[in-house]
């Protein structure tokens, strides 16, 4: 046999195979399928963030003003009292009777005086000797108003109407001067106290609206506005101490509460797109604008983002096209089709 001859006829052999299986028809590749919409316009804000403590619209610590003993708690536990009534009330008995002393000598000294009147008027008493009755009855009434005072000052009153404390002592109990008796807290209103960056000082105004959150009741924002900026801000902290004030329906915000504010510094209308539109290279963002079927990469300038939009500051204009899903399987002045569109010849086949 001569093997170089069957070599070559299988060497051609192959040949011939390789060359029909390089001619084979390749796969045209599909147009991509999008979806656009026309840009317009939507309201943004500027949100500033901080923390702030929920403060009683008006709070007191009922003190007692001197030792004594107690007579009378007129409160529960928690509960409601008006303004002008008696919370608590002290041991007098001591007091009424130094009243009645000094009450009695009032009453002397001006029988007294009484009578050197009328002989100084039948000219029978000296003008000095009078002038010593009237200073005699003087004091003895400033005596008998001291007594009433002390009494007065052992009936402690509310000097609003609110809620008190829980009660920490009970009657018969003797306590200095001093001890608290009861806290009463006005919570018909809330002030809350935030701090705002020396930064954002421009940003903030009275007046201005804020939304309020609290972790006992996260899915209820409550809604207030700014009452006062401190005029003084903090040199250690570089920051201005601001004062909002909430309704305070239900009484659901306690004093001491630690709520998140957002205030609503800026709101103004800009052009807006989905944030999937976005594609971003470096430090640059993107989107693809639709020219008839074509796609073309535009460079765009962006600002805040809300509720999954993206604010267009630059590069783009109202009623303009941008593709908003399909965005990853395009590239700049690819051809596209929009839903409803025939598909290209040979879009779904292969070759």
């Amino acid at each position: 046999m001569r093997p170089f001859p069957l070599l070559l006829a299988a060497c051609s052999l192959a040949l011939s195979l390789s060359a029909c299986g390089g001619k084979k028809e390749q796969k045209p590749r599909a147009v991509p399928l999008v979806e656009a919409t026309a840009i317009s316009r939507t309201s943004f804000t500027d949100d500033l963030e901080a923390v702030g403590t929920a403060l009683a619209n008006e709070q007191v610590v009922l003190s007692a003003p001197v030792t004594e003993r107690i007579e009378a708690l007129n409160f529960a536990d928690g509960g409601y009292v008006r303004q002008g009534q008696v919370v608590a009330r002290m041991s007098v008995a001591q007091e009424q009777a130094e009243l009645a002393a000094a009450q009695a000598q009032a009453k002397q000294a001006q029988q007294q005086l009484d009578r050197i009147q009328a002989l100084k008027a039948r000219g029978f008493a000296t003008a000095a000797s009078l002038d010593q009755q009237l200073a005699i009855a003087n004091a003895a009434k400033a005596s008998a108003d001291q007594s009433r005072a002390a009494i007065a000052d052992r009936v402690v009153r509310a000097p609003f109407s609110g809620f008190v404390s829980l009660r920490t002592i009970s009657a018969g109990a003797i306590i200095p001067a001093g001890t608290a008796i009861a806290t009463v807290s006005d919570i018909s209103r809330i002030k809350l106290d935030f701090t705002v960056p020396e930064t954002r000082l421009s940003t903030i105004r009275e007046g201005m609206p804020i939304k309020a959150v609290s972790a006992a009741w996260p899915g209820q924002p409550f809604n207030g506005t700014i009452a006062t900026i401190d005029p003084v801000i903090d040199p250690a902290t570089r920051a201005v101490r601001v004062r909002a004030i909430l309704p305070n329906p239900g009484r659901r915000l306690k004093p001491g509460m630690l709520l998140t504010v957002s205030v609503l510094s800026r709101q103004r209308q800009s052009l807006a797109v989905p944030e999937l539109s976005v594609v971003g290279d470096g430090e640059d963002r993107f989107v693809f604008v639709l020219e008839g079927r074509t796609a073309k990469r535009v460079k765009v300038d962006t600002g805040v983002r809300q509720n999954g939009l993206v604010e267009i500051t630059g590069g783009l204009a109202a009623g303009q096209k941008v593709v908003t899903e399909g965005v990853v399987k395009l590239t700049d002045g690819a051809t596209v089709r929009l839903a409803g569109d025939k598909a290209a010849p040979g879009a779904g086949k292969a070759g």
